[in-house]
Formats: C-alpha cells, structure tokens, sequence
C-alpha cells in the first residue's frame, strides 16, 4: 500500500516518485464527496490508466447532518473501517493499492486513517507531497518563518478562544479548515492583532485561485481549501531597525507622527516556560524592548527588534524613555519579571503615562506569573487562605512602615509574602522580621524559602519559622511565612523508595485549609495548627473562592522586583 501526496492542486507539482507509484500500482483509491467528485483524482487525472482499478471512498457526511446513532464521529469511525477493509481485499489479492490523496498524505488527510488501520498488516510507503502551507507561502510570495522563528499551524476548527491564544503567542501562523469556520478565525486574528497583516489564499495553485487581504475577504465566498497566513514578524519590519541602543540614546529609527503604544509585560519569575500567551504576543509584535537587562534576556532576540537594557534603578528614566519612543509611533514593550503589576514596572510607566505630555500615549498592563505563587505551587499551597504581600525593602519606605505592616498582617493571622527581603546590602531585614512574627507565630510555623523559581538555581525549603536564618536568604529569594492554620505533611514517596515509615522518602508539602475555625462554635471544626502533620486535608468551602492577586518576581532589591 502507498499512500501518495499529489501536493496542492496544480499537477506540475506533484514529484516524480509519486508519478511512478501510480504508474506501478494496480489500484487506485480516493476520497470523495457523495458528489462523487475527487479533488485528488481531477489531480492525477493525466496519469490514470483505463486499466486501473479505481476506489472511491465516499464519505457519508462532509457538512451535513447524519442519522448515524454514533453522531458525525460514529459515521466517520464506521466509513474508515468499511475503506480500510474494501483496501484490504486488494491487498489479500496481491495487488498493488495506492491511496492518492491532495496535499501531504499524513497532514491533515484522510490517507492517515487508512495507515493506522493498515499499515501493521502490509508493506506501507509514504510518498510526501508539497503542501498548502508551501505552497500558500509561494503564491503570496511572503515568507513564513525567518532565522529562529517558529511556524505555527491551526485548524479554523479550534474553539474561537484557542485560536485567539494560540495566533497571539504565534510568530507566524496558517490556519487551515476555513470555510464555515471563518468569521471565527478572523475574529480569532483581530483578537490577536494581527489583522492587519493577516493574508487570505483561497485554492492555492489549483483553478480558481484567490489572493488578498484577510481583512477584505467576503466571509460568504470562503470555501474549505483555503487559507488564513500570518506571515514572518520579521519580515514586516525594515532593516534598518535592527540596530540596539541603550536607554537615553537617540534613534533614527520611528520619527513618523502616528502615535504608537506602551504594553507593560510580566515575563514571570524565570525563562519562557512562565509566559502566557498574551506576553509571548505582545513581545512579539514590539519594535522596541525596553527593561532591565536581566528581564530583557529573557527574551528571545528577534530580527527587526531593537532592545534597550538599562540598569534596574532607573524605573522612571525607562519609563519616560519607552514612552518617548510610543510618542515616534513606536510598538515598545516594557519588559518586567513576574507581574508587572506589583513591586515592578507597571506603575512607575503608569505615573510618568500619568503626566504631560505622555496623558494621549495609549498603555496597557499585562499580567504575569508571580514569584509568589511559583514559589507556593512548588510546595503545596501555602496561599489557599487569606494572605498579605510585602516588600521587605526599605528603599522607597521607612522600616517603621514594613514593621507596623508586618505586625498587622501577623496579628490578622494572614499567611504573608514577603518580597525583597534581603541583599548585598540589606542583611539585618529578615532577623527583625522574623523577631517580629515570633511575636504572633508559633516557633514551629512553616516558612517556605523560594530561591530562583524556575531558574537554573532553583531551591524551595520548608524550614521552621524560628530556625529561619537571614544568611540563607539573598535577593533572589521569596519567603512564604504560613498562618496559625498552616499544615504541613509528608506524602508520596517520591522517586519510587521506601513504605512510608517514617516519612524519610516522602516529599514534604504545604497547605493553609480554606475553611478557618469559628471561634463562636463549640461544635465547629478544628483546623490543624501550623506545627502539625496531617493526613487530609480539611474539608473545601462550599463556595468556591476568588482567584487570588499576583505579585513580581523576587530577583532584586530594588523597588523593581
């Protein structure tokens, strides 16, 4: 059995090999509608023998509606195994059966269902055939993916949702299966912003081909065999963008007078593994990078982008500059650790954005994975009940400050995040702060100590409260102090080793139960404290809670963190 791609429609792209399987085989097998018409046949047509034997495997439903008692997927399951048996009667006979089927064979053909039912039982060979996505790329004459770019491929069938995500993450894309699917797939590309540069090919080098903006295309007029490109990011940019420059330095590059925009991005508390879509997006589609340069390595070099690092004490500089650069019709993308939103870049670009002449530049926050709740997912969960965030850095306020907070959020019984909480040249911060929680903690509460979430250096510890010690602690590091609730217990085994006694090969973990204590009940439940083990967890809320707020990525001392 061969299973032969005659490539995108025009016959003069089929390749010599798959010219001699036809010529050598003794039956040939297509997909058709109940119209009887065979895309792949009329493809071959010039190269099929009266003396061939034909199969057409008509498929019961392609649009339409079935009565099958198994829905559209039971109808289908049933006509590939009635195909796959009638090929398999050939086969027993000894004669040779080539399947031809238009594009590639094993993408997105209807072959493949013959191969899985098959191909265990006879000698099987796969002639690869030119594709739609190639050959969509030629006819428009635009590349798809340049240097180290990533080509992505969907089918228009994705949830409208899906699509969005994915196109938005995407350097470049082709989405395939439109027809009914279209005015969801354009949404889809506008969602992501990239309609504008968005293609529409409609039957790629077969008769009848179209060409154009997606943006133009009448979605009544969308057949199947069509297209939805997103071409190379770099491609769309000049090449005389492509030089860096530092913070503060003047440019040649975006003097035109059309307002560009600011998008403030949390890249997480490590590499790219942390990036929602959204972030990957928005980097993505910048003409500027602009961010501390430890958080701009983060990202990955792109053709066409220019990168401004800068060093991370110079918040408002970096703002006013990214925003300058906007006011020359610039795309810049602030790059900041974790999210944003909180200790980090979002507001100090949101108070310069705040003041002229910057009040007409268009900015916009995106979220990002926070040290806090890495560092918690590592263990447990830690943050399930109420807690506080706080900056132990006494920068940008007086240690009186943290210290009143400190006893507030304590006293409150709140489980507490601490950021920034120590460096080079802060090392007395955490000695008072533990001092402090003592003050309302057991000694034996659990501190979780997140060094390097995600990164190459990582280190996640469960130490007492009492035996935490500020020598431990640096500026890559959060702390995680639990509650009076808190529980911590041992579980697994992990890596395969021990029964369970006495808890030596079982990972440890961390919890604070949702459901708290109701002092005004004698009857009510009891929650372990912090110093117990426990085997359950206590019983979840009826009502399932809010998600919680996110916070940065703990990397430095600085107020950016």
């Amino acid at each position: 059995m061969y299973g032969v791609g005659l490539g995108p429609g025009d016959p003069s792209l089929m390749t010599v090999r798959a010219v001699q399987v036809i010529a050598e085989a003794d039956v040939i097998a297509y997909h058709s509608a109940r119209h009887g018409r065979s895309i792949a046949r009329s493809i071959a047509a010039e190269h099929l023998r009266p003396d061939h034997l034909e199969e057409p495997l008509v498929y019961p439903v392609t649009t339409g509606t079935t009565d099958h008692p198994g829905g559209y997927r039971g109808a289908m399951e049933d006509f590939y195994a009635e195909s796959a048996a009638r090929l398999a009667v050939h086969l027993d006979a000894g004669r040779t059966v080539a399947v031809i089927a238009e594009g590639d064979p094993l993408f997105y053909g209807s072959y493949m269902h013959m191969h899985k039912r098959l191909a265990d039982r006879y000698p099987t060979e796969v002639i690869p055939g030119v594709t739609s996505v190639s050959a969509a790329a030629a006819r428009l004459g635009t590349p798809l993916v340049e240097g180290e770019e990533v080509l992505t491929i969907l089918p228009g069938t994705l949830p409208e949702e899906e699509l969005t995500a994915r196109l938005a993450s995407a350097d470049s894309a082709v989405v395939m299966k439109l027809g009914r699917t279209f005015p969801a797939v354009r949404r889809a590309v506008e969602r992501a912003g990239r309609l504008a540069d968005a293609r529409y090919v409609e039957r790629a080098t077969m008769s009848g081909e179209r060409t154009g903006a997606l943006a133009d295309t009448d979605p009544d007029s969308v057949p199947y065999f069509s297209v939805a490109v997103l071409p190379s990011r770099a491609d769309a940019r000049p090449a005389s963008q492509e030089s860096e420059t530092e913070t503060g330095t003047e440019t040649e590059a975006g003097t035109g007078t059309e307002t560009g925009d600011v998008v403030v991005v949390g890249t997480g508390p490590a590499g790219p593994l942390w990036l929602t879509p959204e972030t990957r997006g928005a980097l993505a589609a910048a003409d500027d990078l602009v961010g501390y340069t430890t958080y701009l390595d983060r990202v990955p070099v792109r053709p066409g982008q220019r990168r401004h690092g800068s060093d991370n004490k110079v918040e408002s500089e970096r703002a006013e500059f990214a925003l300058d650069l906007a006011r020359r019709g610039r795309r810049v993308a602030v790059v900041s650790g974790g999210d944003p939103g909180v200790f980090a870049m979002a507001t100090a670009v949101l108070e310069v954005a705040s003041a002229d002449p910057y009040r007409d530049v268009p900015v916009r926050v995106l979220p990002g994975v926070t040290a806090a709740n890495a560092a918690a997912a590592r263990v447990g969960a830690p943050l399930g009940h109420d807690y506080a965030v706080l900056s132990l850095s006494d920068r940008l306020k007086p240690w009186e400050v943290i210290a009143e907070r400190l006893h507030a959020a304590a006293a409150a019984d709140l489980v507490l995040a601490l950021y920034n909480p120590g460096s080079r040249s802060r090392t007395w911060q955490v000695g008072k702060a533990r001092e402090l929680l003592l003050e309302h903690r057991a000694p034996d509460t659990p501190v979780v100590i997140g060094r390097d979430v995600g990164g190459t250096e990582e280190s996640v510890r469960i130490v007492r409260l009492a035996d935490l010690d500020p020598a431990q602690v640096d500026m890559r590091t959060i702390l995680l102090v639990g509650s009076s609730q808190t529980v911590t217990a041992r579980r697994g085994p992990v890596g395969g080793g021990g029964d369970g006694a006495g808890g030596g090969d079982r990972e440890e973990i961390v919890w604070t139960p949702r459901r708290y204590p109701d002092a005004r009940s004698s009857d009510g439940p009891s929650a372990p404290g912090a110093h117990g083990s426990a085997s359950e967890p206590s019983a979840p809320e009826p009502s399932t809670p809010e998600p919680s707020a996110s916070d940065p990525s703990a990397s430095d001392p600085s107020p950016e963190s």
